[in-house]
């Protein structure tokens, strides 16, 4: 059997594939936060309450209406986007224009007010989820057992990330939506809405923090605190990648979620730490980020 390092290769590879489904949750709530600071210039710290409750909302669909988990999918990321939206519109519009820093105080209050009430209403112990029975049983890779839904992520959060990396960087509505933000007066001019056109981009950020908390849901058990473990880590990815920069957040989410699980194999108790020293290193090399733009340090 062929080793790296006195390991086996299939327990590396198998450890690279775990990572990588961790990866791609951190590849779509980096992939919201990195939309709303490139277009909005806010930095969301509300993203892993959001992520919350989308996870809980699927919860919630479940165990009153009996809605299924690919119902779920569908209608939780545009609840909770509209909820969003309406945030956006009613007291972080208020907030454009002025230091970064009150942005950041208001997202961090509302995560206070989101993971408070859920706090009470539900407490603080995991709540179950199952996994859809469409997507229940395991595949053989040959070097380890994969379950299917584990499978599934995978696929799902590539689609989410790569649809709305071509929607804004290869289409009309992107290069709108890039034109709003940085020339709002001339693009208003030619009578496109932009306030509009801000909502929605905030919303959309939402919706995908949402749609990864529906992913997660049957994965790690839903309750109050699960989006304030990893709101940290998506702030490290976003820099690391460089702020703002869409395929910088997802390629660097998915190689911090396979060095994270290769770390777990050879220094376990460095797997939690890593991203940190990564994002140090990155920072001293490259200001502004793997992906970044000049004068975005």
């Amino acid at each position: 059997m062929s080793e790296i390092f006195g390991l086996p290769l299939p327990v590396l590879a198998g450890q690279m594939v775990l990572g990588l489904v961790n990866g791609c949750f951190y590849a779509v709530l980096s992939l919201g936060l990195a939309v709303i600071f490139g277009l909005l210039r806010i930095v969301n710290f509300a993203h892993g309450a959001f992520f919350m409750v989308g996870a809980f909302c699927a919860w919630i669909l479940q165990n009153t209406t009996g809605a299924g988990y690919w119902a779920a999918l569908l209608l939780v990321p545009l609840g909770v986007g509209l909820a969003g939206g309406l945030f956006e519109r009613t007291l972080l519009r208020r907030l454009y224009g002025l230091d970064p820093i009150y942005g950041l105080l208001l997202t961090f209050g509302l995560v206070l007010v989101l993971e408070g009430g859920f706090r009470v209403a539900y407490g603080t112990s995991g709540r179950p989820y199952p996994v859809p029975e469409s997507l229940r049983g395991v595949a053989d890779l040959g070097f380890m057992v994969l379950p299917l839904y584990r499978i599934w992520v995978i696929g799902a959060a590539l689609a989410a990330c790569l649809a709305t990396w071509w929607l804004i960087e290869r289409t009309r509505l992107g290069a709108t939506l890039r034109a709003a933000t940085e020339k709002p007066a001339l693009t208003q001019s030619f009578g496109i809405d932009v306030p509009r056109l801000l909502t929605l981009t905030y919303a959309a950020g939402i919706a995908l923090a949402a749609f990864a908390g529906v992913l997660a849901a049957p994965i790690l058990h839903v309750n109050s605190g699960m989006g304030s473990n990893l709101v940290i880590i998506v702030f490290a990815i976003v820099v690391i990648g460089g702020m703002g920069s869409v395929l910088g957040s997802i390629v660097t989410a998915l190689g911090i979620g396979v060095i994270e699980g290769l770390t777990k194999v050879f220094y376990s108790e460095a797997s939690t730490t890593v991203i940190f020293v990564v994002m140090v290193l990155v920072l001293l090399l490259r200001p502004r980020g793997l992906f970044g733009r000049e004068g975005a340090a």
